[in-house]
């Protein structure tokens, strides 16, 4: 279960019950509402893992179609959400109609508390399992984006294009910052191609000095040089089948993209030393963190070369680009970290996270991936702090930011990010966002967003 405290929200317009049973809840976090209005407020500021709810509010007090309006609203908002309806004694046909419409359980007046309190700590349970059981999921996914957190439309548009591209025969060329995930991106290609049972080999074309760059690439015949013993395939042979990485290859020396031009162009190799043609079947997909076009105009950079290897080229924005995905991807990070080391801390501070998002992350992913494993082992609290991550500022202060700039920014997140989602489709975005279709026209409008929405 997390270790935030648990909340309860209780449903119910008479003030008599309501005091009774804030009465009964003395040990956790009670949140109280008298209408439908009050529970969706309560519900979005402080998202209760419980609700307690009577199915007669007003302004039908005597019936139950706005105690039945209300659960599906809360459900539609928060559907993991444990909702157990109160209802009149002997009421059985309506409290089946709750449960039928996602209602978690049931309880019919008039109020014993001990089983009501038993009744609503086995809900707590229950919603503290699934949550548990979600991180775990997330922290073990073995989907062919893994690693990839993309919550941010511009990622999001890259892991669409990793879709389509994946299945085809096209060279691909990845772009970024080093740190983005270059490495990780062309991962997901190969586990999406047809390939995925073959090897997927990376080489780094700037970590191999060039006098043995084209031995590693190629292979070798024996005694071809000095030390060459025997016969050896190099990276290019043994992807066979499957995918080849070109990591860095705006490193590569002129000589050798020559050489991988017409690998690239009749499929055949020769070994360093040989006079035999091997052919080899292998779907090359390259990365560099260089500007590619700035190479190619000083000479630096075979162009006929750039153009083969650039069939499809996909851009990874740096993480500075990326609002909210910092805190995201750290959490992410934070929580497979506590699968291998058990006493490292759950969560940051309300400092820690501020810093995260304000932070400019020069290093990218691999920057904060270093900075949280290195915070989980030196943290000596409950909670990594901002000064656990070294993320502390000159005055010793962390960047306090605007709060009303904060929840602009994040409406602004949220409602990009859902409309990416859902191809500018305003319905849908609605219904993810658990608002409704006018209410996010008029989010739209005060935060200036313009899409050609569709119906």
């Amino acid at each position: 279960m997390s270790d935030d405290k648990q909340r309860l929200l209780i449903v119910e317009d008479d003030p008599g019950l309501q005091k009774q049973l804030r009465w009964c809840f003395d040990d956790i976090e009670v949140l109280q509402a008298t209408n439908r209005a009050e529970a969706l407020a309560q519900l979005r500021r402080y998202e209760p893992l419980v609700v307690l709810q009577d199915l007669g509010l007003p302004p039908d007090p005597e019936g139950v179609s706005e105690g039945l309006a209300t659960l599906q609203e809360i459900l539609k908002l928060a559907p993991r959400t444990k909702v157990i309806v109160v209802t009149g004694n002997a009421d059985r046909d309506n409290a089946v109609r709750a449960i039928s419409l996602g209602a978690y359980d049931f309880y019919s007046k008039p109020i014993d508390t001990e089983v009501l309190k038993l009744l609503v700590s086995r809900a707590f349970h229950i919603a503290g399992l699934e949550q548990e059981n979600q991180w775990l999921r997330e922290a073990h996914s073995t989907t062919p984006l893994e690693g990839i957190v993309a919550t941010d439309p511009s990622m999001q548009k890259v892991c669409r294009m990793v879709e389509k591209v994946a299945p085809t025969t096209a060279s691909v060329l990845v772009l970024g910052e080093s740190g983005t995930g270059k490495e990780l991106i062309a991962r997901a290609l190969h586990a999406r191609s047809d390939r995925h049972a073959q090897r997927f080999v990376a080489i780094n074309c700037a970590a191999i000095p060039e006098q043995l760059l084209e031995s590693e690439l190629f292979g070798y015949e024996k005694g071809a040089f000095t030390g060459a013993a025997k016969t050896t395939p190099g990276k290019i042979e043994t992807a066979e089948g499957g995918t080849l990485f070109l990591d860095e290859i705006g490193d590569m020396p002129l000589p050798l993209q020559a050489k991988l031009l017409r690998f690239l162009q009749a499929r055949v190799i020769e070994r360093v030393g040989g006079r035999h043609e091997i052919p080899v079947d292998v779907r090359v997909v390259c990365a560099t963190h260089q500007d590619l076009a700035a190479l190619i105009a000083r000479q630096g950079f075979r162009q006929d070369l750039y153009y083969r290897i650039s069939e499809v080229t996909l851009t990874l924005p740096p993480l500075r680009a990326r609002p909210g995905d910092a805190v995201v991807l750290a959490q992410t990070i934070l929580r497979r970290v506590a699968q291998t080391q058990p006493r490292a801390p759950r969560s940051f501070s309300d400092d820690a996270l501020r810093a995260i998002q304000s932070h400019d992350w020069p290093g990218n992913v691999r920057e904060l991936e270093n900075k949280v494993r290195s915070a989980a082992i030196m943290a000596s609290g409950a909670q990594i702090t901002a000064e656990d991550m070294d993320l502390v500022d000159g005055t010793g202060e962390v960047p306090v930011l605007n709060l009303k700039a904060v929840r602009a920014r994040a409406d602004r997140h949220a409602v990009e990010q859902a409309l990416a989602v859902t191809a500018n489709n305003v319905t849908h975005a609605a219904e993810l966002l658990g608002i409704t279709r006018p209410t996010l026209y008029d989010l739209m409008q005060k935060l200036q967003i313009n899409v050609d929405a569709q119906a």
